[in-house]
């Protein structure tokens, strides 16, 4: 049995166009992709808002909160 090569963690695309609209939900303020964690950044409300399975979660209380 040999182990397969550890693939790099790969986040699904979300569709550009959904980024142009979206906005954060608690400030209405503009969101910044971030490809690499998977998260949709609130610089006005600290927050960053998961993508999961390239659906973004838009919801507060998912959210993680930002630290300097």
């Amino acid at each position: 049995m040999t182990d397969a090569p550890a693939r790099p963690h790969h986040q699904p695309q979300v569709d550009p166009r959904l980024l142009e609209v979206l906005v954060c939900p608690v400030t209405h303020g503009p969101l910044e992709y971030d490809r690499e964690a998977g998260e949709l950044i609130s610089r006005s409300a600290r927050l960053a808002y998961p993508i999961r399975d390239g659906v973004p979660v838009m919801l507060p209380e998912e959210a993680r909160e930002l630290t300097d």
